[in-house]
């Protein structure tokens, strides 16, 4: 079953620019899918229409709304004067849910991504990887349907990078949301996805589709199998196609 539909969406700016041409879409309840294309093609705004923080210029779409869909921006976006619980706890005070009776999920979902001696630590006092698991918390404590996540992790380092990829997909396993993941990272898309979806230049158009048809969970021998430089090989070349179709 689809929890995700976009059928012919366009999204055109007041400025003028055609930024998502024509996107067709499904993703079904519980998939992990990759969003991936060059800079510029409209995969953050094809996110932010699926939150509904902005308005398809035409075609439909069905998502779900408010609590049942988080989102993960590329920044942490936490709030400064505020420590690691009561930035996690934000979603449920702002539902009107009372800190006692939120104490317990939020205490439960900070030993889940490796806060818990954390908690009462300020943002200026976390490492990047840190303020991130702090991000991906906040998204989660409503356990959302579906999580949305706008290339979180491209500021890391390639060793942090890859360890709260192994978390993320975890926390995935663990809680059985949907997750629609935009990433510049080919190697990244691979390792997270069920399928992997290729987008053109602007306009963004979907040009390319290709399943990762192997078991979770993953780890380090598939980063280094055969499969994973295969797949990896076929999304890059679906990328250079599209690169050089836009420039054409």
């Amino acid at each position: 079953m689809a929890l995700i539909e976009l059928h012919r969406l366009d999204k055109r700016y007041t400025t003028g620019t055609l930024a998502v041409q024509a996107l067709d879409l499904q993703i079904a309840a519980g998939e992990f899918v990759a969003l991936l294309g060059p800079s510029g093609c409209g995969k953050s705004t094809v996110l932010r229409m699926v939150a509904g923080l902005e308005a398809p210029s035409a075609g439909t779409l069905v998502a779900p709304e408010g609590q049942a869909t988080g989102y993960v921006f590329q920044e942490p976006t936490l709030m400064p004067w505020a420590d690691v619980f009561d930035n996690v706890w934000l979603p449920l005070r702002i539902a009107g849910m009372r800190r006692a009776i939120a104490r317990h999920r939020i205490e439960a979902l900070l030993q889940s991504v490796g806060l818990s001696e954390f908690a009462h630590a300020y943002p200026s006092e976390l490492s990047g990887g840190m303020k991130m698991r702090t991000s991906i918390a906040r998204a989660l404590v409503t356990q959302p349907q579906l999580l949305l996540m706008d290339e979180p992790f491209a500021a890391l380092d390639e060793i942090t990078r890859q360890k709260l990829n192994d978390d993320l997909l975890g926390w995935w396993q663990a809680q059985r949301f949907t997750a629609l993941f935009v990433t510049h990272s080919v190697y990244e898309a691979v390792f997270l996805s069920r399928r992997v979806l290729v987008m053109s230049g602007r306009p963004g158009r979907l040009v390319a589709e290709v399943p990762i048809d192997e078991p979770y969970p993953r780890g380090p021998a598939f980063r280094t199998s055969v499969r994973y430089a295969e797949r990896c090989a076929e999304i890059m070349q679906a990328l250079q196609r599209s690169h050089a179709q836009a420039t054409a």
